[in-house]
Formats: structure tokens, sequence, C-alpha cells
């Protein structure tokens, strides 16, 4: 019988986050507080100022959440009723319900070797009603944009980016988000830039677009307060954006931590012939990866989860196992993904946050190859 190990390493420490900065973030929630500026006041204006420069865009607009973001956007283009768009079935189910709630048809696309979206498959997938690719920046990596934007040009598509997991990822030194007519942004506290509550954004370098966005995040209003179109209540609260604006000070080297950790796990599990890793930060120089989440491929997955946990290391599978084409009871009942059903039979996220240490990650390490060499041949 196995001895449960005393020691936990939990998948995401939300506390330990706090407590690093406790007294920072203490001082600024008492800011925020005391002023009593909670909606719309000058945070949220500096951080989206500060978050379109490190993106490099003209436009970023905090809203309510990440999806709230997508479903803004889709509606700022005029995406709706007998349209289509196309993206990978390897991603949070909220990208396709902003895809139904517009009125559109979310058509679901293969991932490639890489967990992306397969631009193969992408192809294959276009009709007479596709108006849109959405390619999704999944753990903290960004897809091959140079063949996505062919796709669109040679099918006079647009390209509209789920970016929720990406911010700080870049392709050919360009940033996740800023590729497409828009980008959407999470800051559900376990992205990669993290509030303490839900919070999203949208960033556009299109002056029509933003103006759009302007509106309908805020009931229609425009700069002088006179509602002028039909709009919606999704505003990133003002305390969010305070914290969002501290925290982006220093998340150039939260990044950092993370591909440290990335090449980490590189070192000591990649002779695994078991297992198949997510890129390593110098596989491949077009790709600058910051590694959201960090997702494996392994054999035997749920006997290699069981005992982890056994041994204190608390791990995740993305959504539950569960690809948005498996949601038979949204109405996606023939949808044949054979590379993405094979995936989610075999995905795995090991922890990957900050606060690991590199002790945390050697005891990870040691666990699962320890699991592989005790494997009866």
């Amino acid at each position: 019988m196995t001895i449960p190990s005393t020691r936990t390493i939990p998948f995401f420490n939300y506390s330990a986050l706090f407590m690093e900065q406790e007294p920072e973030l203490t001082h600024i929630i008492k800011d925020v507080c005391r002023r009593g500026a909670y909606i719309l006041q000058k945070d949220l204006v500096e951080f989206e100022s500060r978050l379109a420069e490190f993106m490099g865009v003209k436009y970023a607009f905090g809203v309510a959440n990440g999806t709230d973001a997508i479903w803004l956007g889709l509606m700022a283009v005029e995406i709706g009723s007998k349209d289509e768009v196309i993206f990978p079935s390897h991603t949070y189910v909220a990208t396709a319900a902003s895809v139904h709630f517009v009125g559109a048809t979310p058509v679901l696309a293969e991932i490639g070797p890489d967990h992306m979206l397969d631009p193969a498959s992408v192809e294959s997938l276009i009709t007479t009603r596709t108006k849109a690719i959405m390619p999704v920046q999944i753990n903290g990596r960004t897809c091959n944009m140079d063949l996505l934007q062919a796709i669109a040009d040679k099918h006079g598509l647009m390209i509209l980016e789920d970016a929720a997991q990406g911010l700080g990822s870049k392709f050919k030194g360009r940033s996740a988000g800023s590729f497409g007519r828009f980008g959407t942004i999470s800051f559900y506290p376990a992205k990669l830039l993290g509030c303490f509550g839900d919070g999203g954004a949208i960033v556009t370098n299109d002056d029509a677009i933003a103006e759009k966005i302007a509106l309908l995040r805020d009931n229609g209003r425009n700069a002088e307060g006179r509602v002028v179109a039909w709009g919606f209540n999704s505003r990133l609260d003002n305390l969010q954006a305070a914290i969002l604006n501290f925290k982006l000070k220093t998340f150039p080297d939260d990044i950092v931590r993370r591909r440290t950790i990335a090449a980490h796990y590189q070192a000591r599990l990649g002779e695994l012939k078991e297992l198949a890793l997510p890129p390593s930060p110098e596989d491949d120089p077009r790709h600058f990866d910051v590694y959201q989440n960090y997702e494996i491929e392994a054999d035997r997955r749920d006997e290699l989860r069981d005992d982890l946990e056994n041994k204190g290391i608390r791990t995740i599978i993305q959504w539950a196992g569960t690809p948005v084409h498996q949601f038979h009871e949204l109405g996606f009942t023939n949808v044949m993904l054979p590379n993405t059903d094979r995936f989610f039979t075999r995905c795995l996220m090991l922890p990957m946050n900050t606060v690991l240490s590199d002790d945390d990650v050697d005891y990870i390490c040691d666990k699962i190859c320890d699991f592989y060499r005790h494997e009866v041949p």
C-alpha cells in the first residue's frame, strides 16, 4: 500500500501569489476604496494605456471578463446570423458560446502537432458562409499567423483572436492579440496576468472598431455621457484595473520565470519517450512562448495523474477533458476531429506558476520519472 505524501504542490497557489505582494496590494485596495473610485476611473484609463503599449496596439478596453470581450468584439465587426466562424475545438466553451450568442455558427477545427489551430483543417472547412477565422492563442503560445493570414487573405476572411491565454506571447516579434481585427484577453485569476475576480480586455488597431467597443461596453454612452447607441454593461471595474496596472509593471519578470520553469521541465523530462512536451523556449525563434499552462501528452495519463496526486502533486486535465466538439448537447453531433480526440485522452497540465520553486519542479519531475521507470514491461 502506497503511503500518501505529506508534501503538497498545488496546481495554482492563489494565496501565495497574494502574500508575495500583500503590502503593495493592500495599499492599492485601500487607496481605491478611500477614493471611492470604482467604475471608469483613472486607474482603468492608465491600465488600458499601459496594456496597449505593452501589446503594441492602438487601443485597449477593459471589460467585465474574457467571454464578454469576444462577444462584444464579434458584435463590433458585425458577425451575425448566417455567418460562420472557424476556430479550434481545443478551447474553452466560451469561445463557441460567444459566436453562438451573436447568431453565428461555430465551426470547429483540428489542432496540429503543437496543439494549436491547424491551418490545413481551417482551409478544408471554409464555405460561402465563412466570415472569420478565430485562432485561439492557447497555453501562452501564438499560432503560426503567417499561414492563417494567408488563408484569410486568399478567401477574403477576417482574423479575430481569442488570446485569453496568450498575453505576452509573440509570433515573429508581434504580440498575440495584435494580428486580427480585434484580440481578446482574460484576466481570470489563474491567467498569465490575473486580477482578483473576473476581468478581460479587447484590443484593436482599428479606429471604427474601437469606437463601437467603447459604446458597446458602457450602455451605448459616448464620451460626453450621452446614449447614442444600444449597448451593454461590461466594464472592468476600477479596483481590478488598479491591481492589474500594478501587476503589469512586473509582468515581464513573470514571463521570464515561466520560461525558466518550462526549460527546467524540458531538461528533466525531455528524454522520456512516454511524454510529448510543449515546444521548449528555444525550439523555434519565430515563437516566443510564455507558458500560461504547461500541457503535456502522457502515456497512461490517468494512472500517472493518480500517482502524482498520491504524492501531493496537483494536476489538471484542461476543461475536464472535453473539447468543444464533444459537447453533443450543444448540437455538435457529427464533428469528426480525430487528432483532437486523441489529444484529450492524453493531455495533462503540470503545475506552472511563478511561485513554484526550482525544488518544486525537481520534485514533480522526480516523481514522473519514478512512475515511468517503474513501469511493468
